[in-house]
């Protein structure tokens, strides 16, 4: 062996310190305490070295690895340590895969074999998982062996080491690839990301998935000593590791792709992970899931990975049509109830205090439970309207001769005949149901009060999300997406009201209309610019909120008259949530005609017998409104110009001091 090899060195290192308690295939408990204090020397020695390298490569200084037999050498330094993780003590197990992560750490800052660690790695989870679902099927023909030339080696030594193993193991190794992936997040090394994401893409295109509902621990008799219900928790906390790792992956996954401005051909890692998604949720939370059952809070968990993992996904790209109707089939299966949830705010006594917070006072199980389940219909809501809109806006539009294809668009009761019409057809009735079932029976009835129960909705919408500020701005985007593209043909069809009774896309626009969105935007935050100025300068709302900010900005000058005369109605001032200041007014306004449309005046929708004095009260309070949503507007445009001359602002601003410099332009005009 070369004696100038790092990885040899590290080799014999690690040999030496666990040799004698891997050399049996059984490792013993009994030596628990002795296994910690190598394994603990063992962590601080490697790190030292991997600090010793780094310094190394800041000075210059090449390291040479060059030796042929690095391979064998890193297939003994795994085989030692996956060994460790059939042990039964927690403690071990944890210790152990720390150790195989700071490997990891000198193997990348070495410079070379970064590519075989990370397909062995790959290969040790196989293996694992094969012993675990007592597969007969042998790593060759799940893909092990195509990994690298030293490949089938490892699996010769290591498979009858792990003949006991059980789900842990698989769990733990998960466990050290997500660590890494963290690792590789903090050096942003695009070039070892990728080695990384091409070898667990293999890896997940070649494990026998079909197979994975068989609930063993082992091919031997052995190993059935374990109950079923420690096996099914063992499971359960693999599948954890495996959901929590793939939300990483695609987040990193995402990242890289943008960086590298690949465009819309996205790595095949994200195809793969959405051919799992299905199985994922069958396996946490269907009738597989039944270890599950009688624990809600893995269950509420499970929930919450899942769907960040979907909601992960559909933000980096955009599925094709039948995906995203199948997507919405599972999200009626597994997640029907949350999208039922009332929209309406959580009423909370806990004014002081963060939803969530470890030091709330004085709570139930069941009011915490509730806040839980409060996340994850933000979630769940999020989904299904990302889903829905993506439908909606697919490309290539519907057929000429399918109804989708004009605006003017009634969905009536019986339009359930007509789902095979396209994907349009689809997403619009998603979406028209799923309204339904959260605005009053008479919305579309009582004439006087429409506009008012839309601010309302509106409004309660907003406050659904106002708490969870990286989910926030996401809705908020979404919302803008909504098909407004041919609103000149769109208020040409739209006629009167009675005759849009049943216009998903005229009770959209209504609902979700960006101007009044953004008015009630800033009504909930209580016109605070401070408050606006820490969502720009986060690190994780920066840019979501300037881009958010940008375009209704763009859609506020464009709309100029109602934004100024057509203010959130006071029933919806005064359901302002729990966590705000609450701005108080008494009576209720809003502005005639249409909400896309440009107000000429005052007044109440539909009302024919208001007082001239009601007038003049609506209009007094209406410019009260536009005032402190101009003043919010400009002392934001004062503080980032004071923040970007001392060159404190996070990123480049000027795109968004124009858009607020228009913004100020027209506040003057409208002075004159």
């Amino acid at each position: 062996m070369c004696s100038d090899s790092k990885l040899s060195q590290l080799c014999r290192l690690i040999d030496d310190s666990l040799r004698p308690y891997t050399e049996l295939h059984v490792v013993s408990v009994t030596r628990e305490r002795e296994i910690l204090v190598s394994l603990s020397q063992l962590l601080r020695q490697v790190k030292l070295w991997t600090e010793a390298l780094d310094s190394d490569s800041d000075n210059g200084v090449a390291i040479g690895l060059d030796c042929e037999n690095d391979c064998v050498c890193l297939n003994k330094i795994l085989t030692r340590l996956i060994v460790l993780l059939t042990v039964e003590s927690q403690y071990v197990k944890h210790l152990a895969c720390n150790v195989l992560v700071v490997v990891s750490e000198f193997v990348a800052a070495s410079g070379s074999h970064w590519d075989a660690l990370i397909r062995s790695l790959c290969v040790c989870v196989d293996l694992a998982i094969t012993v675990a679902i007592s597969c007969s099927t042998s790593p060759s023909t799940t893909g092990a062996n195509d990994f690298c030339s030293s490949s089938s080696s490892l699996s010769l030594v290591l498979k009858p080491k792990l003949k006991n193993a059980d789900w842990s193991v698989a769990a733990g190794v998960v466990r050290v690839s997500r660590d890494i992936l963290k690792y590789l997040k903090s050096e942003n090394d695009d070039d070892l990301v990728g080695v990384f994401i091409e070898a667990v893409n293999c890896f997940l295109s070649t494990v026998p998935w079909n197979l994975f509902h068989e609930i063993h621990v082992g091919p031997n008799a052995d190993a059935q000593k374990s109950s079923r219900t420690d096996v099914l928790f063992q499971r359960s906390l693999f599948l954890g590791n495996l959901v929590q790792f793939l939300c990483s992956l695609v987040e990193q996954g995402g990242a890289v792709e943008a960086a590298g401005g690949s465009g819309d051909n996205h790595h095949p890692v994200f195809s793969t992970i959405i051919n799992l998604v299905p199985r994922l949720l069958s396996w946490c939370l269907g009738e597989q899931a039944d270890c599950v059952g009688s624990n809600n809070c893995i269950s509420q968990y499970f929930k919450h990975k899942l769907l960040v993992l979907m909601v992960r996904l559909i933000v980096q790209i955009c599925p094709e049509s039948s995906i995203l109707i199948s997507w919405l089939q599972l999200i009626h299966y597994y997640f029907e109830e949350l999208l039922r949830q009332p929209i309406a705010p959580l009423k909370c006594n806990q004014e002081n205090c963060l939803e969530g917070s470890p030091f709330l006072s004085n709570v139930s199980d069941s009011e915490v439970n509730s806040l839980s389940s409060r996340h994850l219909q933000r979630q769940a809501v999020f989904l299904f309207l990302r889903c829905s809109f993506s439908l909606i806006n697919s490309k290539g539009g519907p057929n000429k001769r399918c109804a989708c294809a004009s605006w003017n668009l009634c969905l009536n009761y019986d339009s359930h005949a007509e789902l095979q019409c396209c994907g349009r057809k689809k997403g619009l009735l998603e979406l028209y149901n799923w309204l339904q079932g959260h605005l009053p029976t008479d919305m579309l009835v009582d004439h006087e009060m429409y506009f008012e129960k839309c601010a309302d909705f509106a409004k309660s919408f907003l406050q659904l999300y106002v708490n969870e500020d990286d989910v926030l701005f996401k809705v908020l985007l979404q919302l803008l997406c909504v098909p407004f593209s041919a609103e000149k043909q769109f208020e040409k069809e739209k006629g009167s009201f009675p005759d849009s009774k049943g216009n998903v896309l005229f009770l959209v626009s209504d609902l979700f209309n960006p101007v009044l969105l953004f008015h009630l935007f800033l009504v909930e935050l209580s016109y605070d610019h401070q408050v606006l100025l820490d969502y720009l300068i986060s690190k994780d709302t920066g840019i979501s909120c300037a881009e958010y900010i940008l375009r209704c900005l763009r859609k506020v000058c464009d709309s100029w008259s109602l934004f100024v005369e057509c203010p959130p109605s006071g029933r919806a001032i005064n359901q302002s949530s729990c966590k705000k200041r609450k701005v108080s007014l008494d009576g209720s306004s809003f502005c005639e005609g249409d909400l896309f449309e440009p107000v000429k005046g005052c007044g109440r929708s539909f009302l024919e017998d208001e007082s001239n004095d009601e007038k003049e009260y609506d209009c007094k309070h209406t410019r009260g409104y536009f005032e402190e949503a101009k003043e919010c507007l400009l002392s934001l445009k004062i503080s980032i110009e004071s923040l970007n001359r001392k060159n404190l602002f996070p990123y480049n601003p000027n795109a968004l001091l124009n858009r607020l410099t228009r913004f100020q332009e027209l506040c003057f005009e409208e002075e004159k």
